[in-house]
């Protein structure tokens, strides 16, 4: 009696539904992701065994670079929107509705105030080939503090965050703890480069 053969069929498997969920994936992470403004100043940071982490949003950076130099940056736009208004009322000086939402989209700078709406006038390429001198920490002319304050006024819920250049001169980090004592700000935190804990502790 002749053998039966069984008719195989070849496994198919169709991927189209793989390929509409990675697709899914893809623009669901391109939507919901934010953008984090290019850093204008490198700073090498000290490490340390501290595992505190800095909140995502409204936070106030002060950066120190190792020539010395003090930048600023705080996140969220309407916080940089009211910060704007709040210091064009203190110096007199009229920023443009082009000038205050480039000021709102802009990361950390380092420029004296005087120097702020023509800084705003350029265009971000040139921005970021700009050197920039710093922001103003001298007992003089401590526009810093100003800042600082007015940051605060804008949006109360905000912390302070100082990350110093590990190369940094100690008496630069002192004016600005300094500045921040005359605002009455006594509770700051220092950014550092995570370390792994010593075992023997």
């Amino acid at each position: 009696m002749p053998k039966v053969k069984v008719k195989r069929n070849n496994p198919s498997l169709d991927m189209t539904p793989m390929v509409d969920l990675g697709f899914l994936l893809v623009t669901f992470f391109m939507l919901t992701a934010t953008m984090t403004p290019d850093e204008v100043v490198v700073v090498d940071t000290p490490s340390s065994v501290s595992e505190t982490k800095l909140p995502d949003s409204n936070v106030i950076t002060i950066s120190i670079d190792n020539e010395d130099r003090v930048f600023y940056s705080v996140d969220g736009q309407n916080t940089k929107m009211k910060l704007i208004d709040k210091i064009a009322a203190k110096y007199g000086i009229n920023f443009t509705d082009e000038e205050k939402k480039t000021f709102s989209l802009m990361g950390d700078f380092g420029v004296p105030i005087a120097q702020l709406k023509s800084f705003l006038d350029m265009s971000s390429k040139e921005r970021q080939q700009v050197n920039q001198p710093g922001i103003p920490i001298d007992s003089a002319k401590n526009e810093l503090g100003d800042w600082v304050l007015q940051t605060r006024l804008s949006n109360p819920k905000v912390i302070i965050a100082v990350k110093g250049d590990v190369d940094v001169n100690y008496d630069t980090v002192q004016k600005v703890i300094n500045t921040l004592q005359d605002k009455k700000v006594n509770r700051f935190n220092l950014i550092t480069d995570m370390e792994a804990k010593p075992r023997n502790l």
